[in-house]
C-alpha cells in the first residue's frame, strides 16, 4: 500500500530539510514528474522512499519503519531461516554448484563466480513456498482481505506488493524484512542478513539435497516454459484465423 503523502512530507523534511524537490530528485534518481504525480494522488510509492533513503545514506528498512504501515519493521530482528536463504539462490547458481561438486577435480577451472544478486526470476514464489506450512496463503488472505487467487497471481508474476510481503512474513512468523528482500525492494544487507548468508546456506546443503532442489527448480521452469509455448501457439493460431 502506498504511503500517505502527508506522512511522506514529514519524513522528507527530517531527512533533507531546506532541500528543494529538484535537488532531492536529482540525487535520488526519482523523476520529478513521478514524485509530483504521487504527491497529487496523496500516495507515495515505497520505492520512492527507498531511493531517497539510499541517496541520503539511510537504511531503507529503517526509513519504512517510520511509517505506520511498516512500523513493525523496527522491532523485527529475526534472522532469515535456512529455507529462506536457499530460496533466494537463483536456479543457475544451484546448477553451477551441482556441476562444481560433481565434476572431476580440476575440471571446472580455478574458482567459481559468486551468487547472483537478489531477487531472481522466481524469488518471490520460492520464498513463499519456503515459509509456507500449508495454511500460509489462507492466513494472509484472512489478514489482508486479498483474495487467494489474486495472491497467487502475484506470486506467478514473481511480484508481491511490499505491504503484502510484510503481511506474509508476519503470518509465517519470520523476519518482516525477508519478503522485501525477495521482492527486490531492499537488499540483503539493508534487511540485516548476515554477510555471505546465502552462500553459507548453499554450502551447507548436502549433495543429495542440492541435486534434488536443482531438479525441482528445473521441473518448475519446464512447466512454465511449456505454458508459455502453449500460450504463444494459441496466440499465433488466433492471429492466423483473423488474417
Amino acid at each position: 500500500m502506498p504511503l500517505p503523502a502527508k506522512a511522506f512530507q514529514r519524513w522528507l523534511s527530517g531527512v533533507a530539510p531546506d532541500t528543494s524537490t529538484a535537488d532531492i530528485c536529482r540525487v535520488s534518481g526519482v523523476k520529478r514528474t513521478t514524485l509530483a504525480q504521487q504527491m497529487v494522488r496523496g500516495k507515495v510509492a515505497e520505492t520512492t522512499v527507498v531511493s531517497i533513503s539510499r541517496a541520503y545514506n539511510i537504511n531503507p528498512v529503517a526509513a519504512l519503519a517510520t511509517f505506520d504501515t511498516y512500523s513493525g519493521l523496527a522491532s523485527s530482528s529475526l534472522p532469515p531461516t535456512e529455507k529462506e536463504l536457499v530460496s533466494q539462490i537463483a536456479t543457475v547458481d544451484l546448477l553451477r554448484a551441482v556441476i562444481v561438486r560433481t565434476a572431476p577435480e580440476g575440471s571446472t577451472g580455478p574458482g567459481q563466480p559468486g551468487l547472483s544478486p537478489t531477487p531472481h526470476a522466481t524469488s518471490v514464489k520460492n520464498w513463499v513456498d519456503a515459509i509456507d506450512d500449508g495454511e500460509l496463503r489462507h492466513r494472509v488472505s484472512a489478514a489482508t482481505g486479498v483474495a487467494p487467487q489474486n495472491y497467487s497471481a502475484q506470486l506467478t508474476a514473481n511480484r508481491l506488493a511490499p505491504e503484502l510481503a510484510v503481511a506474509t512474513s508476519r503470518a509465517a512468523g519470520v523476519g518482516l524484512a525477508s519478503g522485501l528482500v525477495a521482492t527486490g525492494l531492499v537488499t540483503e544487507t539493508e534487511a540485516g542478513w548476515p554477510p555471505g548468508a546465502r552462500q553459507a546456506a548453499l554450502d551447507r546443503l548436502s549433495d543429495g539435497d542440492l541435486t534434488a532442489l536443482a531438479g525441482e527448480r528445473l521441473q518448475a521452469m519446464g512447466r512454465t516454459l511449456r505454458r508459455q509455448e502453449q500460450d504463444q501457439e494459441q496466440t499465433e493460431r488466433i492471429w492466423e484465423n483473423l488474417v
